[in-house]
């Protein structure tokens, strides 16, 4: 089964400042994108060379009051997979919790035995809604 590494995010207060940051490492910003219905900014960061293994800064718009204090800043790792359904249909065979079932074809979360936070995006066009991730509720955190 294929599987594509995509991104890291993290967790920011100050966008501009945390960009400036990764920018001395050598980072410059590769895409953007802005959620005004969800009031955050993702901007994606990468070396030159390497815009396929970027990190994401997700920075919302109305603060997050639990930064950095509460561990959050390291948000997920990303996969791209070649079919969401059969990947997870494997990984919950073998005991893991789908903390986010990929009820629209094309995201889902689990989380590793650490409760690191793992994000599975279908490759390509999002599969059409299907059982039993259609009906499937949210388990925990993801």
């Amino acid at each position: 089964m294929k599987i594509r590494y995509l991104h890291t995010m993290v967790r920011v207060l100050d966008l501009e400042r945390s960009m400036a940051f990764f920018e001395l490492l050598g980072l410059k910003e590769t895409r953007r994108i802005d959620n005004e219905g969800g009031r955050f900014t993702l901007v994606f960061m990468a070396p030159e060379g390497q815009e396929d293994c970027p990190v994401e800064l997700t920075w919302n718009w109305d603060g997050d009051a639990g930064l950095p204090s509460d561990s959050r800043h390291f948000g997920h790792l990303a996969y791209g997979v070649e079919d969401i359904y059969a990947m997870c249909e494997k990984l919950q065979a073998a005991g893991v919790t789908i903390n986010r079932p990929p009820r629209d074809g094309h995201m889902a979360f689990v989380r590793s035995p650490d409760n690191i936070s793992i994000e599975l995006l279908q490759i390509g066009a999002a599969k059409a809604p299907a059982e039993p991730w259609l009906s499937m509720p949210n388990t925990g955190h993801w």
